[in-house]
């Protein structure tokens, strides 16, 4: 059986960067910019962090803990809630950060600053899924969680350790667990989400689960609601309304969806003929899939293959 989980992640390529490791003396306060194609994290070494989504959710940040901002969206980090921020961008001109070493702000003793490990997971553009939109978008992983949940404690823990040496490939080490901790964070958030919690019950549901492994064994397949339900052994009213409640989308439309979302990751990792693509994923026409493309994406593939 296809691991649906793994599929989700290899196709909308998501990649770990650290960006910057801090010690913020107080008082401080930073407007981080969006970006949509991001999961911005920051875990807490030393110190206290507030932060806040612009027009969202907060929270206090102590030692150990880990916030991810999980659709790239626009927040705000300080020593305390109530600070006006200055624009990341302008903190870094101000300090001239230049991407390498620690990112200092203020001058007070380093016991008292706040230091933290900066990075993101990026993906292709363009690239969706049911299980990215039902993530909360700020999730904040403590202590506690880290013990019931050993990997993520253990990655969490290598993180830490190695962004605060200088030894050399630390960044890249830091990249690929970055990813770890991700996979593992979508776990916990399974009991924050209720609709994290139907799309992972639909990947581990007997019925549900097994077609949705046959979907992505196969796109290109001929499917139908029929067929699909004959897979799940359910009826086709039954198996709709329990697919469509589960992950919060009808079943054509998620293969729809799935074989756009297999045709963007290909053509964004290679050269690969668009006819080919179109055949692989299950259009029998380019020219139907180029519209089918363009429509979902706003660029042609063409324009993504080049």
């Amino acid at each position: 059986m296809q691991d649906i989980l793994s599929d989700i992640f290899d196709t909308i390529r998501l990649r770990g960067t650290l960006y910057f490791r801090t010690d913020y003396a107080p008082p401080w306060a930073v407007t981080v910019p969006a970006n949509d194609e991001t999961a911005r994290f920051h875990l807490i070494v030393q110190g206290r962090c507030h932060v806040a989504l612009t027009d969202g959710p907060s929270a206090d940040l102590g030692p150990g803990d880990l916030v991810l901002i999980t659709r790239g969206r626009e927040h705000t980090l300080s020593d305390e809630a109530g600070r006006q921020p200055a624009p990341l961008e302008e903190i870094v001109r101000i300090t001239g950060y230049d991407g390498k070493g620690v990112f200092a702000v203020g001058t007070a003793a380093p016991g008292a600053a706040t230091q933290m490990v900066c990075g993101h997971l990026s993906f292709t553009r363009g690239a969706d899924h049911p299980l990215l939109r039902a993530l909360p978008p700020l999730m904040v992983l403590r202590p506690a969680d880290r013990t019931r949940h050993p990997l993520l404690d253990e990655t969490l823990r290598l993180v830490a350790r190695r962004a605060f040496t200088d030894t050399l490939g630390a960044a890249a080490s830091i990249s690929r667990l970055s990813e770890v901790f991700f996979i593992e964070a979508v776990r916990v958030a399974i009991g924050e989400s209720p609709e994290l919690a139907g799309v992972i019950t639909a990947m581990t549901d007997t019925q549900i689960g097994k077609v949705l492994g046959r979907i992505h064994e196969a796109p290109a397949e001929l499917w139908t609601v029929e067929t699909l339900a004959q897979v799940a052994g359910m009826s086709r009213s039954r198996f709709a309304e329990r697919f469509t409640g589960l992950l919060g989308i009808a079943p054509m439309a998620y293969v729809v969806e799935w074989r756009l979302q297999k045709a963007l990751a290909r053509l964004s990792e290679s050269d690969a003929n668009v006819k080919s693509v179109a055949a692989e994923v299950g259009y029998k026409s380019a020219a139907a899939f180029t519209r089918a493309f363009a429509s979902r994406f706003g660029m042609t593939p063409s324009e993504v293959s080049a």
